[in-house]
């Protein structure tokens, strides 16, 4: 049950302004707009809307901050970013609160969220310390060849509102360890967890500068801004794979480095020889998280004929358990749909499929408010749309297949390859269909693949870049190679 205590977030952790050069600010117009609970369409705040004037101003304030702040060592980096992960941990009930209150994912996804979130900040408190160079063995007696890597610069950061923090300190965390100044563009979904987290890195002790969170309605004005503005040298950006075309072509305008982390539409394969039991424990996180709205959420389940009843019969099972409600509600583990336009493609996604010949197993209709069952569909064909375009939604559609060779061809005949998941005990397979499928990650028998040890990212038109890893740190840095003469 929802108590008066789990509505209520900490007046300490609730900012309504943008931070920008170390001040808490309004947006120069007085402009605000409000954000909303998608679970129950209540009003939570209403947040300073900043205009393209407010962007060049936190990206002066950047810019000016950067000298100093790559100037500082990784030890001084690190300290600052092990702080800001410690009162990370230190507010994670809070924090986890307000981010089911604008979000609507269930409150023990979004506890774990705040841990993996701050995962990415201690692993790169760490990194911080390990950006080595190299010593290149000379082609001359008389030189010295050296390389360093150095900061890039003054970093922009879009990130998505399904993951309102951990978006933000996947990017943020190499980006500050690498002696990067931010500025933090959050949807305008879910601006709150993203200030709060502000006002824990100001504690933290970055400088004035160092880190800015700019809180907007105007997506098209600013993201034009921090694209084409050149005191920004490198943008990243988390969402949709027809908004990164759209900001990639703004970036060239002066050659701008980019990371983009784009849509899927993962295919989640069960072989014959698989372990039903497992396969759908995996099904299960990967689909059902966060209510289907995540970038790596499986789109499509191809299943062998031989155990296709089978697996549909467990699945079934296990998903007309799954309790919907306000995230709030410990019992709840289906949440709302983030608004109408998310619902409404859900619907229509249900709609195409059941016209062209799909059945609904279980599910299959929309609750009150933004809440929409958790749905099986079976005899799924290629033709529908749910199986070209991902759904983004409680939805889960089961095709099925009789060839290895079949099903890895339609699992890779998409635009899109971010993530892919199987499973099969037959270890040659494993190797054989992981290395054929074109996609960036892949889960061999696991549906949970995220962690900040591993790179985050995908191929295709799924992106450019990897978050997390040894190999985040590379896409804030630049390498500078020295050449030392005269050295006999």
């Amino acid at each position: 049950m929802i108590t008066s205590e789990d509505r209520m977030v900490p007046n300490s952790l609730i900012r309504t302004q943008g931070y920008v050069n170390g001040q808490w600010v309004n947006a120069a117009s007085g402009d605000t707009f409000d954000v909303t609970n998608p679970a129950t369409g209540e009003v939570i705040a209403s947040v300073t809307d900043m205009d393209q004037n407010d962007v060049q101003k936190a990206i002066e304030a950047a810019h000016a901050a950067w000298p100093a702040f790559r100037d500082l060592t990784a030890k001084e980096r690190s300290s600052m970013l092990k702080k800001w992960f410690a009162l990370i941990l230190e507010n994670k009930d809070e924090l986890a609160r307000l981010m089911t209150m604008e979000c609507g994912k269930v409150i023990t996804e979004s506890r774990g969220e705040v841990d993996y979130g701050a995962s990415f900040i201690e692993w790169f408190a760490e990194e911080a310390r390990r950006t080595y160079g190299d010593v290149i063995p000379a082609n001359t007696k008389d030189k010295r060849l050296v390389t360093i890597k150095q900061s890039i610069g003054v970093v922009a950061t879009i990130t998505p509102w399904n993951f309102p923090l951990a978006m933000i300190t996947r990017k943020v965390g190499p980006a500050l360890a690498a002696g990067c100044p931010v500025i933090v563009k959050p949807p305008s979904e879910t601006p709150l967890t993203a200030l709060a987290v502000s006002e824990l890195a100001e504690k933290a002790g970055f400088p004035p500068g160092v880190y800015n969170t700019i809180t907007t309605s105007k997506n098209a004005e600013v993201g034009l801004e921090l694209c084409e503005n050149s005191k920004i040298r490198k943008l990243s950006f988390t969402g949709s794979t027809a908004t990164g075309k759209l900001l990639m072509k703004q970036c060239a305008s002066n050659l701008k480095k980019i990371s983009l982390e784009l849509g899927g539409n993962a295919p989640f394969i069960v072989f014959e020889d698989a372990d039903l039991d497992a396969a759908v424990k995996g099904a299960m996180a990967s689909k059902f998280r966060n209510s289907g709205q995540t970038c790596v959420c499986v789109n499509r389940l191809y299943v062998h004929e031989a155990v296709y009843d089978a697996f549909v019969e467990k699945l079934s099972k296990a998903v007309g358990a799954l309790q919907v409600g306000n995230g709030l509600d410990a019992q709840s583990q289906i949440g709302p749909l983030i608004n109408e336009k998310g619902l409404d493609k859900v619907k229509r996604h249900v709609a195409d499929a059941l016209a062209k010949g799909a059945h609904v197993r279980i599910g299959g209709h929309e609750l009150d408010g933004l809440f929409f069952q958790p749905t099986i569909l079976t005899d799924a064909t290629a033709d529908m749309i749910i199986a070209q375009d991902e759904v983004f939604g409680p939805v889960a559609p089961i095709f099925r297949f009789t060839d290895e060779q079949e099903v890895i061809r339609q699992a890779n005949d998409t635009p899109y390859g971010l993530a892919a998941y199987f499973y099969s005990k037959d270890i040659n397979r494993c190797w054989r269909v992981a290395e054929a499928l074109d996609y960036g990650m892949v889960g061999i028998n696991e549906g949970m693949i995220s962690t900040e040890v591993a790179p985050f990212g995908g191929v295709k038109e799924s992106g450019i870049g990897r978050e997390g890893s040894k190999y985040g740190m590379d896409y804030f840095t630049e390498i500078k190679y020295m050449c030392f003469g005269g050295m006999s």
